[in-house]
Formats: C-alpha cells, structure tokens, sequence
C-alpha cells in the first residue's frame, strides 16, 4: 500500500510526524505537506506565484504552498506514481460541521479525491496534541480496517475522522456521523497597529448549534471517534425543484433614475 500524507500545520507539526511513523509501519509512505502553517486555506490553490519543494532532513517534502497545491503537486508530477491513499493530519483541533468547508486538512483530502483516490482527513478534537500517540495510532486502525475490508485502491471516496484526545484504552468505538453544524462566527477582533491602522482578526469558530445524537459533535463528546463520508458536488438537490418552478423570463428594463 502506498500512501501520500499532507496536513495544513505544516511539515514540522507533531501531528504529521505521528501520522507519518504510524502509517509507515504498514506501508510505503511519502510526505509533501506545506511548508508553514496553512490553517483554514480550505481548497485554494496558488495560481500565480511559483512553487518550490524542498527536502528536510528527515525526507519529508514542503512546498512554499497550500495544503491542496502540495497533494496536487504530487499527484500530478511529483511522486511518479499513483498512491493507493492519501491521507492528512493529524490536525490541531477539531474540523466538525462547518469547519469542513473551510479546513486546509480536509481541503488535502480532497483534493487527493478529486485525483480520484481515496483519501482520509483525520483530526483531533482539542489542540495541544495531547494524547497525540493514541491519535496516530487509531489512525492507523482505520486505515488498516479499510484496507482489511478491500476499501482502498477501488473506487474514490473522502472520510472525515475526528479523535478524541484520550488514551487509547479510553477510546470509544468509531462511529459514521453526519456533519453537526456550527453557530456564526465571533465578532471581527479590531486592534491598532503601530502606524494608528486598524487591523481586523478573524473571529473564532462559532459554538455547536446542531449537535443533537448522530452528529459528529456528539459523537466526541461521547469518546467516540467520528467518521463522515463527505461529498463534493454542492447541488442542492432538495429545493431543485422549487428553483426550477421560477421562472427566468426576460424582466422589462427599467427606466434611469435621471430619466
């Protein structure tokens, strides 16, 4: 089995250094992870401006790039090959419920889905890596029970996995959840620069909204390791109809306001 790893911390995080010995253990694993901290980069990939690698001392791979412009580089040139998996993280934090859309970890994984492999983003509920070991070691599980199970290498599919950070005794059964959803953002954090500019920080994450029984929120709540089966194609296929009964005929042009 061959495997790609990427993350969005960046090559140096404790998280993708877990990952990488954990997997390489039980197969054949490459690194190409960006260069620093990409974090919330979601699928962006840089257009115009170059991108180098370069190689750190223990082989991993970085790029001046996105967490996707590094899985892309791989994929299309880089490795020579075609992996079996690519998987990222492990993640400093949670990517549940809306944080998907915005997560440079799932945004790797994706991108390696969208090659057409199957590809797994992997998390940890808090930050500080604490019970890091573990973490790495439940990813190997599952990674192992879908290869046991003749997941990987056939058709693409694109799990998101968040682990508790607890021992791995403590771990609860993996459960598949549903994507839980969030709250809006915190207000913009405004602050002076030295020059009297206003500079604006993004606001944290909002707090659970939708994190009832069958979400991936209450799922680590519980202990539980969450697993959802994410898609790409944003149809919203409910209210397809109802948009299709609007009609889009010509509207009369409308006068000027100086007419």
């Amino acid at each position: 089995m061959k495997i790609l790893i990427s993350n969005d911390d960046g090559y140096q995080a404790p998280g993708i250094v877990a990952l990488h010995a954990a997997l390489s253990a039980v197969a054949d694993v490459e690194v190409v992870a960006p260069e620093h901290n990409n974090s919330a980069k979601s699928n962006a990939l840089t257009l115009h401006s170059p991108l180098y690698v370069h190689t750190a001392a223990n082989g991993f791979r970085y790029v001046n790039g996105t967490p996707a412009d590094c899985v892309h580089i791989a994929l299309t040139g880089l490795l020579g090959y075609r992996p079996d998996l690519v998987v990222s993280g492990i993640n400093n934090g949670a990517n549940m419920g809306d944080d998907t859309i915005y997560s440079g970890t799932v945004g790797a994984a994706m991108e390696g889905y969208l090659f057409g492999i199957p590809s797994i983003a992997f998390s940890q509920v808090d930050k500080g890596w604490g019970e890091l070991e573990a973490a790495a070691q439940q990813a190997r599980q599952i990674v192992l029970q879908l290869q046991a199970q003749q997941r990987i290498g056939l058709e693409p599919w694109l799990l998101n996995v968040n682990i508790p950070n607890l021992p791995l005794q403590a771990l609860r059964p993996a459960q598949w959840c549903r994507l839980g959803r969030r709250h809006a953002a915190e207000r913009v954090i405004t602050q002076q620069s030295p020059r009297g500019e206003t500079m604006y920080w993004i606001g944290g994450a909002g707090a659970a909204k939708d994190n009832g029984e069958g979400t991936d929120f209450y799922a680590t709540a519980q202990g539980h390791v969450s697993l959802t089966p994410l898609r790409v194609d944003l149809t919203d296929y409910e209210h397809l109809g109802a948009w299709q009964a609007v009609a889009m005929a010509p509207v009369a042009a409308t006068p000027d306001k100086g007419d």
